[in-house]
Parts: C-alpha cells; sequence; structure tokens
C-alpha cells in the first residue's frame, strides 16, 4: 500500500555510453560566436609567416643586417612566446572577452606601424608590439571556445576549426604577402588588420561571452619579470647559435635563462594562486600534447620557411607565384584539422596523431632528396610541405583539445596559453635551429666552391646566404650562382633529415604515451 506522503523522486538521465549526451549543445549564436573568433586566429597566423616571402624585397629596402633580418622574422613569434603565460593568466582575471578586445586594438595600431617602417630598427619593434599584442589575442581566443561549447566532441570540433583557421593564416601569409607585394609594397599586408579588429570590436559583445575566473588573485608582477627573464635569454642565446654557431655568449645567455627557470618554478609552487598552474604537467596527456605539439611544430616551422626560400631562390618563382604553390599544400593542413577530430570519435586520438605524424616524416623525407633542378624539385617540395602541413593540422586540433580539455574551466586561460606557447616557440625554433643547420650546411659548400678576387664586401655576401649572393650576382663569376643553389638545397636537404627522423620519434611517443586516452567523448581507461 502506498502512503499519500510518499516522495517521488525525481527522473534521472539514462546512462549512456556517451557522456556528452548529458551535456547541452552549442546552437547558431555559438558557431557565429566561432567564427567571429576565426577571424583573428587567421590574422594571427598571417602574420608569423607574412614576410617569408617578402623578405628580399624587404632587405632591398630597409638594408637589415643578417642579424636584423633574423630579428624581423622571429622578434613576432618570440614575444608571442614570452608574453603568453602571463597574458593567458591576465585574461582569466580580468575577463577573456575584455582582453581580446584591447589586445586586438592594440594589434591593429602596431599593424600601421610595422606597414610605414622606415628602418629595421624600428620594424623590429613594431613587430615585437604586434608579439606582445598577439599574446593577448591567442589564449583569449582558445580560451573562448571552451566556453562557448561544453559539449566534448563539439568542443573537439571547435579546437579543430580553430587550429585550421590558425594553419589557414599561417599558410596564406606567403600568399597574401606576395599577392601584395606584386601591386603594392611589403608592408601593404600589415594593413589587414584593421577591418578586421574593427569588425570583432563591434561583435564581441553581441557574440561572446564574458568569463572572468572566480576567486582569482592580483597578477604576480614578480613571476612576470622571472617568466620574460626565463624566456628572453634563451631566445637571444638561441638567436646567436642560429647565426654564429655555439658562442660563449649564447651559452651564458642559455645558461641566465634557465637559472630563471629554476626560480619561476619555485615561486609557482609556492603561490596559492599561481601564474602558472604546474598541477597541469601532473596530467600525462597534457604533458605529453605539449611535447607533441613542440616538436612537430619545429619541424614545420623550419620547412615552411626552406620551402618558401627554394621556390623563390632556387626555383625562381615570384612572390606571389612561390606562395601558390605554398598555399596548394596548404590544403591538406585543413584537411587534418577539420577531419581529426571526426576520425578520433571513432579511434583513439593517440593513434590519431601518431599516423598523420608518419605521414608528415614522409613528406620530410620527399623534401631531403630535392636536387637544385627545379623542374621535379617543385613537385616534391609541394607534396613534402602538403604532407607536414597533414601532420601539422591534426596533432594543433587534437593537441589543443587534450591540453584545454584536461584543464579546469578557470584554468582554461592558462592551459591555452601553454598551448599557444609551445606551438608559437616551435615555429621559431624550427626558424633558428632548421634555418641554423641549413646555414651551416650552406657556408660550408660555398665557402669551398667561392674563388679567389672577391671583393671582401662581395664574398661576406656570397657566403651569407643565398638571398644575399642573388644580391651582388652581377659582381660573380659565372656558374657561382648555381653552385650557391646547390649549396642551399644542400642545406634544405639536411634540416629535412633532422625533421623526418624526429617526426618519426613523436609518432612513436605519441603512439605508446597516448594510447590510454579515450575516443572523443568517451572516458580514458
Amino acid at each position: 500500500m502506498s502512503s499519500q506522503h510518499e516522495t517521488k523522486v525525481p527522473k534521472t538521465p539514462a546512462l549512456t555510453d556517451d557522456p556528452s549526451s548529458l551535456v547541452s549543445k552549442a546552437g547558431p549564436r555559438e558557431w557565429m560566436g566561432l567564427a567571429l573568433l576565426s577571424l583573428p586566429t587567421v590574422l594571427l597566423g598571417l602574420d608569423l609567416t607574412l614576410l617569408h616571402l617578402t623578405l628580399p624585397a624587404l632587405a632591398a629596402d630597409l638594408q637589415p643586417t643578417s642579424t636584423q633580418a633574423l630579428w624581423i622574422m622571429d622578434a613576432y613569434g618570440f614575444m608571442i612566446a614570452g608574453f603568453l603565460i602571463t597574458m593567458g593568466t591576465l585574461g582569466d582575471r580580468i575577463g577573456r572577452r575584455k582582453l581580446l578586445m584591447i589586445g586586438a586594438t592594440a594589434f591593429a595600431i602596431a599593424s600601421v606601424f610595422a606597414a610605414f617602417s622606415t628602418s629595421a630598427i624600428m620594424l623590429i619593434a613594431a613587430r615585437a608590439m604586434l608579439g606582445i599584442s598577439a599574446a593577448t589575442l591567442m589564449p583569449s581566443t582558445l580560451a573562448l571556445i571552451s566556453n562557448i561549447f561544453k559539449d566534448p566532441q563539439q568542443r573537439a570540433l571547435g579546437f579543430g576549426i580553430w587550429a585550421t583557421m590558425f594553419g589557414v593564416g599561417y599558410a596564406l601569409g606567403p600568399v597574401v604577402g606576395g599577392f601584395l607585394l606584386e601591386l603594392f609594397w611589403w608592408g601593404a599586408a600589415f594593413l589587414i588588420a584593421v577591418p578586421i579588429v574593427g569588425l570583432l570590436l563591434i561583435l564581441s559583445p553581441i557574440l561572446l561571452p564574458e568569463y572572468r575566473a572566480p576567486n582569482s588573485e592580483r597578477l604576480d608582477l614578480p613571476s612576470v619579470a622571472l617568466s620574460l627573464a626565463l624566456m628572453l635569454p634563451v631566445i637571444y642565446g638561441i638567436k646567436q647559435i642560429a647565426k654564429h654557431g655555439i658562442a660563449m655568449d649564447a651559452f651564458i645567455a642559455i645558461i641566465v635563462g634557465l637559472v630563471f627557470a629554476v626560480l619561476f618554478v619555485r615561486r609557482q609552487r609556492r603561490l596559492v594562486d599561481p601564474l602558472l598552474d604546474l598541477s597541469l604537467f601532473v596530467n600525462k596527456a597534457f604533458s605529453v600534447a605539449l611535447i607533441v605539439l613542440l616538436v612537430g611544430l619545429i619541424a614545420v616551422g623550419g620547412a615552411m620557411l626552406l620551402v618558401a626560400q627554394y621556390l623563390q631562390l632556387v626555383a625562381g618563382y615570384s612572390p606571389f607565384g612561390a606562395g601558390l604553390w605554398m598555399g596548394l599544400a596548404a590544403l591538406a593542413m585543413i584537411v587534418g584539422g577539420v577531419t581529426a577530430p571526426l576520425i578520433a570519435r571513432h579511434i583513439r586520438p593517440g593513434y590519431v596523431v601518431a599516423a598523420s605524424l608518419v605521414l608528415s616524416a614522409i613528406g620530410y623525407i620527399l623534401l631531403a632528396i630535392i636536387g637544385s633542378d627545379a623542374s621535379p624539385g617543385v613537385a616534391l617540395a609541394v607534396a613534402g610541405l602538403a604532407l607536414a602541413y597533414l601532420g601539422n593540422g591534426t596533432i594543433a586540433a587534437l593537441g589543443t583539445d587534450l591540453v584545454v580539455g584536461s584543464a579546469p574551466p578557470e584554468k582554461a586561460g592558462s592551459a591555452s596559453a601553454m598551448t599557444e606557447t609551445v606551438q608559437d616557440l616551435g615555429i621559431s625554433l624550427g626558424i633558428a635551429l632548421l634555418g641554423s643547420i641549413s646555414s651551416a650546411a650552406y657556408r660550408h659548400m660555398i665557402t669551398l666552391s667561392a674563388p679567389e678576387g672577391l671583393s671582401e664586401a662581395t664574398h661576406n655576401a656570397l657566403s651569407d646566404s643565398l638571398w644575399a649572393a642573388l644580391a651582388v650576382q652581377s659582381e660573380l663569376p659565372a656558374g657561382l650562382i648555381e653552385q650557391a643553389q646547390a649549396a642551399f638545397t644542400k642545406g634544405f636537404n639536411d634540416a629535412s633529415a633532422v625533421s623526418a627522423v624526429s617526426v618519426v620519434v613523436l609518432a612513436f611517443l605519441s603512439a605508446v604515451a597516448l594510447r590510454h586516452v579515450g575516443k572523443l567523448g568517451q572516458p580514458d581507461d
């Protein structure tokens, strides 16, 4: 007999194999918000590679030294890496949408300065300002995606689209730079940021939610100072090694940076609300995904620069023509970024990443066998870069989801910053480290080929780089430019071989260390 006072137990949702079925799905407004966040994401990728094909024209106009040319190329990415941790945590504290809008405004202003730079020093300063501004945008866009999408499968797809759009910008940089160089001047592409930022500022309050971590402390300024003190000396040391090889000042700078790294870690462990939550690294998927992103981006960052130079300086394409070939290869990045989260719903992410990295290794092998004959060389370069891009799109999409998805919501900004730090540092390290391998091989070969009787200035230009040698081509004996192109190609081959080996090791690490990670939307083992 039932009682009149019987208490009714509320029904609970039926248990299913898909935990995401208990989470609300995103609607049209959320997807429009993702489309809006894609605009600055494309812009950030664009600025990383914008100057790859315009460097010869820029060099002719501003007359930078080879060291200044390296800083013009790398200042943007390195300043992003230096400030990302700070800005990711700052967004958690003051509001992610607010920081996005502040950073976007600063980015537009810095872009105008870059576009109208009248000296190498001014352009380096503008690129550094762009890097600091971009450091506010990157973690904000990623963290806001984690706020917008609650469903794990939709969130992973959102991260995949984000990674794809960043990759599209990264790949379009040479195309846009080359196209605008044909019509205007090398600085025109920087002005693209102005209308994009205007649209972002208008629509952000309408489409994007605001999020601020509850109970967050004020930003710890000593930690900010320590994070810069550990990054900048290491960056300086890497650049010096890339240019001059192992030297005492570079070695000392790296040691100084490592000392500050120890001090930074010790301070973070003592703080209740640290700038970087080191407990995130306890999660195995978090740590391994960061390693995969770092090493993978080192390989593709170097390949991007060297293929751009090969197409222009060896194959003889105009900046725009070379950019079109690279844009064709970049279609593979879009395929990897969009399809990888869908495949990972049925196959474990670790195996998806490993398989894509094996394909990338094949691509680097193709780049390692390119010769200075442009006819087969261009086909091998485009095919090899496409396979490298395919792996890059996959690791960017799934790696980002593994890193940001494993962090609690209030730490999403900090986790996003770590993702972006290793990606941008990886690209910049790829340019510096693989570029230095290529340069060392070039200098060794061309020194053996250089004839007697060249003026000191001509000899220095010939031994500095291929683009510098082409600038003094009229002063060189017949046949020497062909020898310089062969020397550059040999350096390109050596750097690509190093990338192939490192990516094979990375594929094995992914398959073994991430095998416990469940399919998207399902729990881990």
